[in-house]
């Protein structure tokens, strides 16, 4: 079946939200839903999924601040791997973020998902050699 790659609709979200949960993207302390709307409400292009008949089959959410792009909740379907979803959804984020103007993108790998890396590596991304710091600001009870 011919997988479409196209922005996020309202309807999509329960099943972006499983995908998330099938591909072990979400945590206790981030309430995938408020993600969401927080992207859709910046950058409301840059939250794709891939469409295989009406179904949900993958998803990427996209952002720039200006300086970089980032890439995070990339997911395909569990079943649905080594078919170039995953690939296809990279490929579409980064062409919409260079239409924006965007020098560059970045994305985070936990470390426990080090399994991927390969997969990005395919894709033409380095390692970047900095260390991450965080603060949470509103938190997601």
């Amino acid at each position: 079946m011919t997988v479409r790659i196209r922005s996020f609709a309202p309807g999509d979200e329960d099943a972006v939200v499983a995908l998330w949960e099938a591909a072990a993207l979400t945590r206790s302390w981030n309430d995938p839903r408020a993600d969401i709307a927080r992207a859709r409400s910046v950058w409301p292009d840059l939250l794709l999924v891939a469409d295989a008949g009406g179904a949900v089959v993958g998803s990427v959410m996209a952002g720039y601040d200006g300086h970089r792009g980032w890439l995070s909740y990339l997911a395909a379907d569990p079943a649905r791997r080594g078919e170039g979803i995953g690939a296809a959804l990279v490929a579409e984020a980064e062409r919409r973020l260079t239409a924006l103007g965007c020098p560059k993108v970045q994305l985070m790998v936990r470390r426990e998902n080090a399994g991927v890396l390969g997969f990005y590596d395919a894709l033409g991304y380095e390692p970047v050699e900095v260390e991450m710091r965080g603060k949470r600001l509103i938190p997601d009870a």
